[in-house]
């Protein structure tokens, strides 16, 4: 292979896990401001499974490889760069797309440092889901301690982040998920109390947990199929925080009068489609304000938590397992170097 390609995660036409395998293109070279990563790890999102099956286009003027959350070390520093990284630091990155091969370029605002005691596939499981879980939780949740809050998916990457999060803001995560082994996981990581939406309705169990009052914050990826049960645990007041649609998108009844009852407020959020700047200040915030408590110093301590590691080479397997529904906090994706 030369020195001006790369592989890349690559599908010809959208359908199945079969349809990846990995492609030798050509390497990105940095603009203004951007800075050229090797990637030593991606991981896999549910966004990524969406893409392939044609059903989330990448935002205009993003890679159109898979990828939204990549490790590694800077390889280049293109023009104008103003900031204090140089060739070799290891960073990690939030990425509109292009993750899910050897190399990406990434706008320098949007890079972080790798927190002390963490490996390369550690790091690559922060970005998406915990920028996610700090946006939902803090700046669109609006997380008070002594809040009572609901995690959908509790075991999911954006799930595991929410629980400790919610932890650290001194709130009480209950969560959803469908296995006993995803919900002893979720308590072990700091949740107050788990359902298990298969064999029990997730909206009573939360009004007996809460003692009737319900939940002052609901963090949903499920949408659809559970917006009756979401409004009847929902606190008077109470946020609702949609950032998928897991479970459809058609709603049929009253939800508009039982959420004015509870004086109730739905808030939507993508974070891929943002603007550079909106992630640039949540970058930002989150560096100042979440990622000291990585470090293996700090007595809060915060844990990314990986299901399993793939050689990039196992993508095919690495979207079925996904698939699947099997996994338990992230799937991570390892780079030939």
């Amino acid at each position: 292979m030369s020195s001006e390609n790369m592989l890349a995660v690559h599908f010809d036409k959208p359908g199945g896990p079969e349809n990846l395998y990995l492609k030798e293109v050509a390497k990105p070279s940095p603009v203004e401001s951007e800075v050229l990563l090797k990637v030593a790890a991606s991981a896999l999102n549910r966004a990524d499974l969406l893409q392939r099956q044609g059903q989330y286009p990448p935002p205009p003027g993003a890679s159109s490889i898979l990828g939204l959350e990549a490790s590694g070390h800077i390889a280049a520093l293109g023009p104008a760069c103003q900031g204090h990284w140089k060739i070799g630091d290891p960073v990690m990155v939030l990425l509109p797309g292009g993750g899910q091969a050897q190399y990406v370029t990434v706008p320098e605002g949007l890079l972080m440092p790798i927190p002390a005691g963490l490996t390369l596939s550690q790091a690559a499981a922060i970005p998406e889901a915990w920028l996610t879980a700090f946006q939902l939780l803090h700046l669109l949740g609006h997380v008070q301690a002594g809040d009572c809050v609901l995690i959908h998916a509790g075991s999911s990457g954006v799930g595991t982040a929410a629980i400790q999060l919610a932890r650290m803001a001194g709130a009480i995560p209950l969560v959803t998920a469908g296995s006993q082994h995803k919900l002893q996981m979720a308590e072990k990581l700091g949740a107050a109390a788990g359902f298990n939406y298969k064999e029990e309705d997730f909206s009573k169990a939360t009004l007996k947990f809460t003692k009737g009052a319900g939940v002052n914050l609901i963090l949903d990826c499920i949408g659809g199929s559970y917006w009756e049960k979401n409004v009847n645990c929902l606190a008077l007041d109470g946020r609702w925080v949609l950032y998928g649609l897991m479970g459809g998108n058609d709603i049929n009844g009253p939800l508009l009068s039982k959420l004015l009852f509870k004086r109730g407020s739905l808030i939507t959020t993508l974070l891929r489609s943002r603007d550079e700047k909106y992630k640039q200040m949540l970058v930002e915030a989150f560096t100042k304000q979440i990622l000291p408590h990585f470090s293996t110093e700090s007595p809060q301590r915060l844990v990314p938590v990986l299901d399993r590691v793939y050689p990039v080479t196992a993508i095919q397997e690495a979207h079925a397992y996904m698939e699947s529904n099997k996994n338990v906090g992230k799937i991570v994706l390892e780079l030939p170097q």
